[in-house]
């Protein structure tokens, strides 16, 4: 599978959740990056946790894996993908790209 097939854009991610997409968005970011921003209703799995918590990951249903540039979150989709999943993408460029392209009050660092 290509890609960008694999990647989903913060303007495509957005539209899903305004319409009520039942999305599970994973973050895949240290503690302290959720602590000051994070998608509300997202969940953390630090990338260093994700093979002892991938079970907390549905199997079923789109899941969004997200970090701060989509680089780490690009390593667990790969990694999940690794495992089986069919139902994960990364978020592309990540919260800093949800930042710029989508909600410029959202806090960047």
């Amino acid at each position: 599978m290509s890609p960008e097939l694999l990647d989903l854009s913060p303007e495509d991610l957005h539209r899903r959740l305004q319409a009520g997409d039942d999305i599970q968005l994973i973050d895949v970011r240290e503690e302290m990056e959720f602590d000051y921003c994070h998608l509300p209703g997202s969940q953390l799995v630090p990338l260093d946790e994700l093979p002892r918590r991938a079970a907390e990951i549905r199997t079923e249903g789109p899941v969004v894996v997200i970090c701060h540039h989509g680089v780490r979150s690009a390593h667990a989709a790969g990694y999940l993908r690794h495992l089986g999943r069919t139902n994960v993408l990364n978020l592309r460029g990540g919260v800093d790209a949800w930042a710029i392209r989508v909600d410029p009050d959202f806090p960047v660092y």
